[in-house]
C-alpha cells in the first residue's frame, strides 16, 4: 500500500500517531469487553444458568438451597404392602383405600414400575431432560423469588376472619337431641382413633379385623396418613389429648425424607392439605414448615413439556411418570385439577410464587384447548397438551376438578373471576349433556363416552349436590334457585341409593337402566368403603337450607355405620350393601376420620363452627381459609405506619 505524504508531516511521525491510535482502540475494545462480560456473568444471572446448565441434568426441582435440599433428597418408602387406589379390590378380595378422584384403577406396583423403567409407553419419557430454555422459576431458590416462610403473620390472618373458627361455643347446638347426636359422632371418632392408636400407630391406616396397621404404596413411603388426616377433626371436636398425641407424632416422627412412589394427588390432598389446615386452625409453626417442605418435593412432577404434572412421583429423586393404566401416558383431570387450593396457600405461607404459577399454568392450558361440547375429558397428555380420550365423568377421574373451580373462586374472596367463569361454563355443559331424569323422577349425572351416555352414577359423584349448592348464590341471578333445586335433587337421588339397600348404606356405583333406579346392578359395584360424599352433600345442603331432612338423613347414616361397619377394633368397609350378612373388608380408611366423621359432626353443629364465609374444604375435608388479600395488605400497612 502506498501512503500519500501529508504536508508538514514526516513519515516517522505519522507512523507513531497510527501506532498510538491502534493501542488506544485496542485498550478501549478490551475495556468494553470486560465491562460487558462482568455484567453478563453476574452470579445470579438467569442467562448464565440457561446457557451452562447441562441438557441432560436430571436433578429434581427444589425451592430450598444448599444442604437443606441435599438432606431432602433421601426417602424411605417401603413397598411391603400394596395399597390400591380407592374403589378397587385387591387380589385378596379386600377393598382398598381411596383415590378420591380416580375411578380407582390399579395402583403402582413394584412390577409395574420395573416395566415402566424398561421403557414402557405408559411413562412417555420418564423424566424429560432439562433444556436450557427451561423456566428460571423452576430452578429458583427462595431468595430469588423473595420467598421467606417466616414473613407470614398468623395474627394478621386471624384478624381477617369474619368469625372465630370454632364459633361461640365450639358449634354446640342448643337443641338437646341434635347435641346428643353430635356427641355420638364424637364418640365414634374417639373409638376409631383409639383403636388406630392401639393397633396401627404410625402406620397409614388400621386393619380393624386383624388389629394391625396398613402402610400401602400410595404415599411414597410417608407414614401416619390417619394421623395427618385426623388433626383438624380431633381439634374441632375438642379431643385435645388425642390432638396433642397427633401433634407430637408429627413433630417427632413424620419423616418427609422418603424414597418411594407417591400419588401426587393423594399426598397433596391428605398430607399437604392436612398440615395446612392444622396450621391455620392452631397457629403451630411446625405444621406450616412441614407443609411447605413437602410442597417443594411435589414440584418436579410439573417438569413436563406442557407443565401438566404426571400422576406419580418419587419423593426422594423427583422422578415422575404417569399411571401405568392411564391411556397413552396421560395425566388425570381430577388429579392435576385438584392442586389449586393447597398450592395457592403454599404461596401464601412461603411468599414463593412458584406454587401459584404452577397451578395457574394448568388453568391457562385448559382455557386454551378445545373442549368437546364444553366438557372436560378425563385424560390429558402432559407431553402434547391434547385430550387422549373423550370420557367425561363428574365421578371418578373428573370429580374434584370441578369442585376446585368453584372453591378457588370462593377461597379468593370471590375475586378469581377466571375460576368463576370456568366453573359456570362447565356446569352449563354438564347440564346440557350429563344431567338426566330417570323414569322414576330421579335426577342423576350420567357419564359421557365420546357422545354416548352411560347411565351410571358413582358414589364419588354424590359430592356434586354440595358443590352445586355452594355455587348457587354466585350464578346468574335468574339461575340461583334453579341451581339450589338441582343440588337438592341430586342429593335426594344419592340418599335414595342408600335407602334402597338392605344396610341403608350406598353402593360404589348405581345405575339407571334396564329398570334399575339408583341401584347397583353389578356385583363389583355393591361395596361401601366408608365413603363421605353423600354425607358431605347433606352437610352443605343443611347449611344452605336448614331443611331438617338432611340431619335426619345424616342420622340414618350414623345408625347404619354403627350397625354394619363398627367392629370390635374400629370401623370397616363392607363388601355388599345389599345383604344383611355383612362381610367386612378389614380397612378403616383415613378419609373416614378426615371426611365422613367430620362432615357428620358439622351436620349436627351450629353453622358458626368453621363458617362457610371464612373456610372452604379441600377434597379431603381439610378446611382452608378464604384469602382476603386486601385485608392482609391493609393490616400490613397499618403495622408499618405504627412502627414508623
Amino acid at each position: 500500500m502506498v501512503f500519500r505524504k501529508l504536508p508538514g508531516v514526516s513519515a516517522s511521525g505519522m507512523g507513531l500517531r497510527l501506532s498510538q491510535k491502534f493501542v488506544f482502540l485496542l485498550f478501549l475494545s478490551g475495556l468494553v469487553t470486560l465491562c460487558f462480560g462482568a455484567l453478563f456473568f453476574l452470579p445470579d444471572s438467569v442467562r448464565l444458568k440457561r446457557i451452562f446448565l447441562s441438557k441432560t441434568e436430571s436433578q429434581p426441582v427444589t425451592v430450598g438451597s444448599g444442604s437443606e435440599n441435599d438432606a431432602r433428597e433421601h426417602s424411605k418408602r417401603p413397598k411391603d404392602q400394596e395399597h390400591a387406589p380407592r374403589g378397587m379390590t385387591s387380589a385378596k378380595g379386600e377393598t382398598s383405600t381411596k383415590l378420591r378422584s380416580l375411578s380407582r384403577k390399579p395402583s403402582v406396583s413394584h412390577e409395574a414400575t420395573e416395566e415402566r423403567l424398561a421403557g414402557g409407553k405408559a411413562q412417555e419419557d420418564l423424566t424429560l431432560p432439562r433444556s436450557r430454555a427451561e423456566s428460571a422459576s423452576e430452578r429458583a431458590t427462595p431468595s430469588e423469588h423473595g420467598a421467606n416462610p417466616d414473613t407470614y403473620s398468623y395474627e394478621k390472618f386471624r384478624g381477617c376472619l369474619l368469625k372465630p373458627p370454632l364459633g361461640r361455643d365450639s358449634g354446640r347446638p342448643s337443641d338437646p337431641k341434635t347435641n346428643e347426636r353430635r356427641e355420638k359422632v364424637k364418640e365414634m371418632m374417639k373409638f376409631a382413633w383409639d383403636n388406630y392408636k392401639r393397633y396401627a400407630w404410625g402406620k397409614n391406616e388400621l386393619r380393624p379385623l386383624t388389629r394391625n396397621g396398613h402402610i400401602g404404596n400410595m404415599f411414597g413411603g410417608l407414614r401416619g396418613a390417619s394421623i395427618i388426616d385426623s388433626l383438624d377433626t380431633l381439634y374441632i371436636m375438642g379431643l385435645m389429648d388425642e390432638y396433642n398425641d397427633a401433634k407430637e407424632w408429627v413433630q417427632t416422627s413424620l419423616d418427609l425424607n422418603s424414597n418411594g412412589e407417591a400419588s401426587l394427588f393423594e399426598v397433596n390432598i391428605r398430607y399437604v392439605g392436612g398440615l395446612l389446615s392444622a396450621y391455620y386452625l392452631t397457629g403451630e409453626e411446625m405444621f406450616k414448615k412441614k407443609a411447605v417442605e413437602l410442597g417443594e418435593k411435589l414440584l418436579p412432577a410439573f417438569n413436563t413439556p406442557t407443565g401438566i404434572p404426571r400422576g406419580v412421583i418419587n419423593l426422594g429423586s423427583g422422578t415422575s411418570w404417569s399411571w401405568g393404566w392411564a391411556s397413552a401416558g396421560s395425566s388425570i383431570l381430577a388429579e392435576f385439577g385438584t392442586l389449586h387450593l393447597e398450592f395457592v396457600h403454599l404461596t401464601e405461607l412461603s411468599s414463593n410464587p412458584i406454587y401459584t404459577e404452577k397451578v395457574m399454568n394448568i388453568r391457562k392450558l385448559l382455557n386454551r384447548i378445545e373442549k368437546p361440547h364444553g366438557l372436560y375429558p378425563n385424560f390429558l397428555s402432559p407431553v402434547s397438551g391434547n385430550w387422549v380420550q373423550h370420557h367425561v365423568s363428574i365421578g371418578g377421574l373428573g370429580d374434584s376438578f370441578y369442585e376446585y373451580l368453584i372453591k378457588s373462586y370462593l377461597m379468593s374472596d370471590k375475586t378469581d373471576d377466571d375460576a368463576k367463569k370456568m366453573y359456570y361454563s362447565a356446569l352449563e355443559a354438564i347440564e346440557a349433556n350429563l344431567v338426566q331424569k330417570s323414569p322414576g323422577g330421579l335426577t342423576y349425572l350420567a357419564e359421557w363416552r365420546g357422545g354416548i351416555l352411560d347411565h351410571k352414577m358413582g358414589h364419588l359423584a354424590c359430592f356434586s349436590g354440595g358443590m352445586i349448592g355452594i355455587g348457587a348464590d354466585d350464578g346468574a341471578p335468574e339461575k340461583r334457585q334453579h341451581y339450589l333445586d338441582l343440588a337438592a335433587e341430586i342429593t335426594h337421588t344419592c340418599h335414595e341409593s342408600y335407602t334402597r339397600s338392605a344396610t341403608k348404606l350406598g353402593p360404589e356405583a348405581f345405575r339407571f337402566d334396564s329398570g334399575a333406579e339408583a341401584t347397583a346392578t353389578r356385583l363389583s359395584d355393591r361395596y361401601y368403603i366408608l365413603r363421605p360424599e353423600v354425607i358431605e352433600s347433606y352437610m352443605y345442603m343443611w347449611r344452605l337450607t336448614h331443611d331438617p331432612k338432611y340431619r335426619e338423613w345424616g342420622w340414618e347414616a350414623v345408625e347404619a355405620l354403627e350397625e354394619h361397619c363398627r367392629v370390635e377394633a374400629g370401623f370397616s368397609g363392607i363388601r355388599d350393601v345389599y345383604t344383611m350378612t355383612v362381610s367386612h373388608d378389614n380397612m378403616q380408611q383415613s378419609f373416614f376420620l378426615s371426611e365422613t366423621l367430620k362432615y357428620l359432626y358439622l351436620l349436627f353443629s351450629d353453622d358458626d363452627l368453621l363458617p362457610l364465609e371464612d373456610w372452604v374444604f379441600n377434597t379431603e375435608a381439610h378446611p382452608l381459609p378464604t384469602i382476603r388479600t386486601g385485608c392482609l395488605q391493609d393490616k400490613a400497612t397499618q403495622d408499618k405506619t405504627v412502627s414508623e
